[in-house]
């Protein structure tokens, strides 16, 4: 369930807005009453597929951030992956992550960082007209698509598993 307005005040969330908007995007950012630490309880949450949330997974590919956003409905082959990049992904620890993106763990967000990150964009997410991303904290979200996932990141469009 949402929050009723007012809604809150974050300044990872401000900034995640305030890149939207430099990029001409001015999603309504949903706020959660509690925290949805998993892919299936924020589309519980909105009455959606669990494929409609873009999880933003941050790794580090040969030590570099990484940042892989994929659809809900699976999980990323790191081992493949990496193949596919022309390096080896490892794990980031939760400091890694938050220097990175400015924010933590479980509100990573696609856009509003210090500085660009590399990002993948799982290709599983263009079967939605409609995607759910974080917005900042672990309690947001903001509709988005595909198509614009990929713009506002300047991501790379990429299968995160190999075919099945």
């Amino acid at each position: 369930m949402t929050s009723p307005q007012p809604t809150p005040a974050h300044p990872a969330v401000d900034r995640v807005q305030a890149a939207l908007a430099e990029q001409g995007l001015t999603p309504e950012i949903r706020w959660f009453d509690g925290a949805v630490t998993t892919a299936q309880l924020a589309a519980d949450a909105l009455g959606i597929e669990v494929g409609q949330i873009a999880n933003s997974l941050v790794f580090l590919l040969d030590d570099e951030p990484l940042l892989v956003l994929t659809s809900g409905a699976h999980r990323v082959d790191t081992e493949w992956l990496g193949a596919e990049l022309g390096g080896t992904i490892g794990r980031a620890s939760k400091e890694r992550v938050k220097d990175a993106t400015g924010q933590v763990i479980g509100g990573v967000a696609p856009v509003g960082h210090p500085s660009p990150v590399r990002t993948v964009v799982d290709t599983h997410l263009a079967r939605y007209d409609v995607v759910w991303a974080a917005a900042g904290h672990a309690r947001t979200v903001f509709p988005t698509s595909f198509d614009e996932l990929v713009r506002v990141t300047g991501g790379t469009p990429s299968a995160v598993s190999a075919p099945e």
